[in-house]
């Protein structure tokens, strides 16, 4: 539960906050392109990173939980893709895809055995009321000044990526996809390679697969209300598009048949992502 849905919350925030300000500064295509690049990197790179770094260089997938947020995960990826057909994401859209996530959230607290089952049983030693306290209050401070941190930077990334698609010539759509979409999948894969390394890797696949979710439809969803989303180049996005639908079916494919990914198809996931950076560059960039 941690990993479907507080961990992915976590590594949804950077592109949460990026998309607010995208949107108020009226350049939202900066979060579509950062959010289409974010779920790519996900059931691409971050996971295959994940699979090599695991002792036994494979993920399960076999508890029944994975399977079916599996199909809400290919689900959510390619929703937007489809409501954006018309080169808009409207408000009405947004509000589609926040009830999407309303669903989601809803199934996935529905059945309390989900919440019986203990992570660590040991007996955890009483702390004083006074330490506890300061404890919350030291966490709480962190917090908000993690937050404080992530609106300051989403400031200067939106600034420096108008800055960057001037400069080079390309849309800024394009530079979500590529740059600011790469920086913002980083806690995923930290994530998934020190989850990996510590031998959990069944929380690997809950945290990507949650990101995914939560970012395109509760923070698309958000993103698109502030400010609908309208495509003016759709060169990048149909490439993107492309891409995202081969991931996604290869991603479901994997965790399906075998129930885990395994070394070689985890390979075979990074090619895809480096397939999609050389054509993207190769068609949005005038070298």
């Amino acid at each position: 539960m941690v990993a479907f849905f507080v961990m992915a919350f976590a590594a949804s925030l950077p592109n949460l906050f990026i998309g607010i300000t995208s949107a108020l500064k009226g350049i939202p295509q900066l979060s579509f392109g950062d959010i289409a690049g974010n779920n790519l990197i996900a059931m691409t790179l971050a996971v295959a990173l994940g699979v090599l770094a695991a002792k036994n260089r494979e993920i399960p997938a076999e508890s029944r939980m994975a399977q079916t947020t599996l199909v809400f995960t290919i689900a959510a990826a390619i929703l937007p893709l489809l409501l954006i057909r018309d080169n808009t994401l409207s408000r009405a859209d947004g509000l589609l895809l926040m009830a999407f996530f309303a669903f989601y959230v809803y199934w996935l607290f529905s059945k309390k055995e989900r919440f019986a089952k203990i992570y660590n049983d040991r007996q955890t030693r009483q702390i004083p009321i006074a330490k506890e306290l300061k404890l919350f209050f030291k966490d709480a401070g962190k917090l908000v000044l993690g937050i404080i941190f992530l609106i300051i930077s989403a400031q200067g990334i939106v600034v420096s990526a108008q800055f960057f698609a001037r400069s080079f010539n390309v849309s800024i759509i394009l530079i979500g996809l590529l740059i600011t979409s790469f920086g913002n999948a980083l806690p995923d894969i930290y994530f998934a390679i020190v989850s990996a390394r510590k031998g959990e890797t069944w929380m690997i696949l809950g945290g990507l697969m949650g990101a995914v979710i939560m970012l395109s439809t509760l923070v698309l969803g958000i993103v698109s209300l502030i400010h609908p989303i309208e495509i003016l180049d759709f060169t990048p996005l149909i490439i993107a598009r492309i891409f995202l639908i081969i991931s996604a079916l290869f991603f479901f494919f994997f965790v399906r048949t075998g129930r885990q990914i395994t070394k070689k198809e985890a390979l075979f996931l990074i090619l895809i992502y480096i397939a999609f950076v050389l054509v993207a560059l190769s068609q949005g960039v005038d070298f």
